[in-house]
């Protein structure tokens, strides 16, 4: 078995990397340290919960252990699809930098400029960044790309999926032609083998793992759920997650559920905390400081159950999540192996399941094709017997009732003139239409009122209003 003494890092990375308690390497740091540190182009392809990210930062750490860095020009550049990961990746490269005298900076969002752009004057030897922030500094001209000599592209098919693809070429263009490219990915599509023949020379592809599969070390089942009526899919749903969640009783020691739109989310961690559990929400609309206090939060086991959107799915290392579930099944089969990879990390086991409805099992029949496997179904938690209405729905109506038929009789027994009394007189305003071709309108015919009907008027022959008697005798 291979060792990190084995892989010629240098020997105060490998000091700091014996105190944080690392001996052997996984598969993908194993295949791509070495190249690596020859200078090669590297292309990573690893399921998640591997240990990309030293794969990249350890042979970084070791090639940039001697030089100095210049004001506004870093000398390495990791570019990440979220603010989360940026962060993750800052914090290992304080871990496993903290023997050499290197310094870097972290640009995303939801920090001030001000600041970040101190740390660029003085000058970085790695500079961690999300893609729009390192282009905003940039176009205002607090930042030179023009000195990196290794760039490395993080979660490169997430990146691709959020729409990065226009600002990573702008980046690449940025960047010196002699540069080193690392890029890492959990999956290889297409758009990602055209990005990399483009930017990478001759790279060392490493990998490690069939494509976009799980671990087996995590148990998956799936819950086929319909509702019993489609006004009551969302509070059922959630029912069946709460039973999902107490049926696993002391062995969820915590749990990371995954849903589909910012909204859900909010409405998911709301619904958990009215019901006892230790819930909190995390989404690209939160400030940037209310999540990272949330994910510190459960980091340190402070939060049991963290709801989120695919803003944590990729990338995030949280320690020991014994489980995952997944409220909607993801939109991308793809983004479905990032969310279990949550749990079931560096060999321990994990556990996930997925609520699947009516109109998700399009997506989810991608999600089995992908993972080329049967997902086990699991019968729901909660018993056609058990009421299925829930504490949050709001009581019915009750039916209005019938009134009595003697009311019905007697506004039929009502006389004639009282009726007649009763309307407004909206026939005595009327006028005939000038013209006298056409004179009232259809709404005053059939009328039994009071007034005087113009009829022929004056004009009437005289014997019409003869009886007919008087007729036979005239």
């Amino acid at each position: 078995m291979t060792k990190f003494s084995d892989l010629n890092l240098n020997p105060k990375v490998m000091k700091a990397v014996t105190e944080a308690g690392y001996e052997s390497p996984t598969p993908i740091q194993a295949g791509a340290i070495p190249p690596a540190l020859e200078g090669k182009d590297v292309l990573g392809i690893a399921q998640t919960g591997t240990g990309k990210t030293a794969s990249f930062t350890l042979p970084m750490l070791s090639l940039l252990a001697r030089g100095r860095a210049r004001a506004r020009m870093p000398r390495s550049l990791v570019l990440c699809p979220t603010r989360e990961l940026a962060a993750q990746v800052a914090e290992n490269f304080d871990t496993y930098s903290k023997h050499l005298k290197l310094t870097k900076a972290l640009l995303i969002g939801g920090v001030s400029f001000k600041e970040q752009d101190l740390l660029i004057d003085r000058g970085v030897d790695v500079l961690i960044a999300t893609p729009g922030r390192l282009l905003d500094h940039f176009e205002r001209g607090k930042l030179l790309l023009t000195g990196v000599q290794i760039m490395v592209v993080d979660e490169a098919d997430r990146m691709l999926d959020m729409g990065f693809i226009p600002d990573i070429e702008r980046i690449f263009s940025l960047t010196p032609f002699t540069r080193q490219t690392l890029f890492f990915s959990a999956t290889m599509a297409p758009e990602i083998e055209r990005i990399t023949n483009t930017f990478l020379s001759a790279p060392a592809r490493i990998e490690v793992a069939r494509q976009a599969t799980a671990s087996e070390t995590i148990e998956q089942q799936v819950l086929m759920f319909k509702a019993s009526r489609r006004d009551r899919e969302g509070s059922e749903k959630r029912k069946a997650l709460r039973a999902l969640i107490e049926n696993e009783g002391d062995a969820c020691t915590n749990a990371i559920i995954f849903c589909n739109r910012k909204t859900d989310v909010d409405i998911t961690a709301k619904s958990l905390k009215k019901y006892g559990y230790d819930a909190a929400p995390i989404h690209g609309d939160l400030d940037q400081s209310q999540r990272t206090k949330t994910l510190d939060s459960f980091r340190n086991g402070e939060l049991r159950i963290l709801v989120a959107s695919d803003v944590a799915a990729r990338g995030l290392d949280v320690p020991s999540v014994s489980h995952v579930f997944n409220f909607d099944v993801p939109g991308h089969a793809e983004d479905y192996v990032h969310r279990i990879g949550r749990t079931g990390r560096a060999g321990r086991d994990g556990k996930a399941f997925t609520i699947c409805t009516p109109r998700d099992e399009k997506n989810f029949d991608a999600v089995e094709k992908l993972i080329q496997k049967e997902i086990p179904r699991v019968e729901n938690p909660v018993k056609p017997s058990e009421p299925r209405k829930s504490d949050e729905e709001k009581p019915e109506k009750a039916p209005a009732k019938a009134k009595p038929r003697k009311a019905k009789e007697e506004v039929v027994e009502q006389p004639v003139e009282a009726k007649t009394e009763a309307k407004p007189r909206r026939e005595e305003t009327k006028q005939p239409k000038s013209g006298g071709g056409r004179g009232r309108g259809r709404s005053d015919r059939g009328r039994g009122d009071n007034n005087k009907v113009v009829g022929m008027g004056d004009h009437m022959p005289s014997f019409i209003a003869l009886s007919f008697d008087e007729r036979r005798t005239g």
